[in-house]
């Protein structure tokens, strides 16, 4: 193999990766194939093109003889913080060509190595915390934010246990775990909300940010990736609702405690801004975020957080969550571009388990299954999922138009090989005017000097061919 094959094989290996870690951090395809599209430019390769799909990902470079394929299958892996953060500051060095691609496979593999900079003991106090918050948001009582802790606890202790096996099934038994203690503690216990309350130590396996970002690809034409992660997301709102259904069965409620109570609104008016506070630091914590960024997520919750409050009064509960992503995206995107900034992932995140489009959805399914209330409050959860993509959407456009400026259209062309690229004939015209491309002009002066070539060449191929011959 030469050394430009070598390099180009080096190249190819480095994208794939890139394109991986970009899928383990929950990146949309297509915002993946424009980042590899950059990189592949900052690298002096324009003749690359990239299939990106959730779980493979193919990059060609070269064309005709030269080209070549590669494809790799992704993996089931998700980051952690502290892992997209470094993931993005590689991917901004590459968007620049100033890392080498041998060494940026040596800092993939370092990233997806790391250790967690949080002890396990942490890490499950930053659940607890993180459930905590949540639950003073969605079901607002005393004694239901203790008992969300102590589930949190649990569930986050549980969590750090890394099985691939495991991990199919963790999400029934943890729902079923929950379940069947909050409906055990309901009779005797004043926790407000039964089912709400089960959302918050539930709250990292609701694929709401799934669900949000296959319809922000479906809306951008990805529809293979698009369609295939919203069954996936739908599936693991099923999984998650089986899990309820099946606590309470054994513990035998009736159908009325799978209906969302209202919230009694006893405690104070600060309680909703200590929960998103709380929240963040779970995440902080649990996930083992750089320290740096906290201050950045904490900015996301409360802007999405007032957002969704703000669509709340003005428009609906059930598509306030537009206002809050339409509100949230341009600070999400803002806050990447600064030097001190975070990842646009690392903030996003944790806005969409704020905006809970997954836990209306498993609210919304375990009603649908659970009573004979009908799908109309699933139908429901589905706006707000609907209204969350559109909000990202909007607001994506509208930071694209401030910053980039409106983009023209691409449009539908094809590149015929070089080989086979016909010449165009000049109109009639063009071919008067002298200096012109095949006019008749340059013709007759190509007939002449033909000519004067000729007969020149006769004059002396004479005497050398005889002094060949002698």
């Amino acid at each position: 193999m030469t050394d430009a094959a070598a390099d180009r094989a080096v190249l190819r290996r480095f994208l794939l990766g890139l394109a991986e870690g970009m899928n383990a951090a929950a990146e949309s395809v297509d915002r993946i194939r424009d980042t590899m599209t950059t990189v592949s430019k900052a690298y002096g390769r324009d003749d690359t093109d990239f299939v990106v799909l959730p779980t493979v990902i193919l990059i060609e470079t070269g064309s005709g003889e030269e080209g070549r394929v590669a494809i790799r299958s992704a993996v089931n892996a998700s980051f952690r913080f502290d892992q997209i953060a470094a993931l993005y500051t590689l991917v901004e060095q590459a968007k620049r060509g100033a890392v080498d691609p041998m060494q940026g496979i040596h800092r993939l593999n370092e990233i997806g190595a790391m250790r967690p900079r949080n002890g396990w003991l942490v890490r499950t106090f930053g659940h607890a915390v993180l459930t905590t918050g949540l639950a003073l948001l969605l079901a607002p009582t005393w004694q239901g934010a203790l008992v969300a802790f102590g589930l949190g606890a649990v569930i986050g202790a549980l969590k750090l246990v890394r099985s691939p096996t495991l991990q199919l099934v963790f999400p029934v038994f943890a729902a079923f775990v929950c379940a069947i203690s909050v409906f055990l503690l309901a009779p005797y216990v004043e926790i407000g909300d039964p089912i709400r309350l089960l959302i918050a130590p539930l709250a990292t396996f609701l694929p709401g940010g799934v669900l949000t970002t296959a319809t922000v690809e479906l809306a951008a034409g990805q529809m293979l990736a698009g369609a295939s992660r919203l069954v996936f997301g739908l599936v693991q709102l099923a999984l998650l609702a089986f899990g309820i259904l099946a606590a309470g069965s054994v513990v035998g409620v009736e159908s009325s405690s799978y209906v969302p109570l209202e919230a009694p609104g006893s405690l104070p008016w600060w309680v909703p801004l200590v929960g998103v506070l709380l929240f963040a630091a779970g995440n902080y914590l649990h996930f083992s975020a750089p320290p740096s960024t906290f201050g950045w997520v904490l900015l996301a919750l409360v802007v999405a957080y007032a957002g969704q409050l703000l669509g709340t009064v003005l428009i609906a509960p059930s598509v306030s969550g537009f206002i809050g992503a339409l509100a949230m995206t341009p600070v999400v995107l803002w806050i990447a571009t600064l030097r001190r900034g975070a990842p646009s992932q690392l903030t996003f995140l944790p806005a969409f388990w704020l905006l809970v489009p997954g836990a209306a959805g498993l609210v919304g399914l375990t009603e649908a299954v659970g009573t004979t209330a009908g799908l109309e409050d699933f139908a429901e959860a589905l706006v707000t999922v609907m209204s969350i993509a559109l909000g990202v959407l909007i607001g994506t456009a509208l930071y694209r138009a401030v910053h980039h400026g409106a983009e023209e259209l691409a449009q539908f062309h094809v590149e015929v090989p070089a080989a086979l690229v016909e010449e165009h004939e000049p109109p009639f015209w063009a071919r008067l005017v002298p200096g012109t491309p095949r006019s008749f002009w340059a013709r007759r002066s190509t007939r002449r000097a033909d000519a004067a070539g000729r007969t020149g060449g006769a004059s002396t191929s004479g005497p050398s061919s005889q002094a060949g011959e002698s």
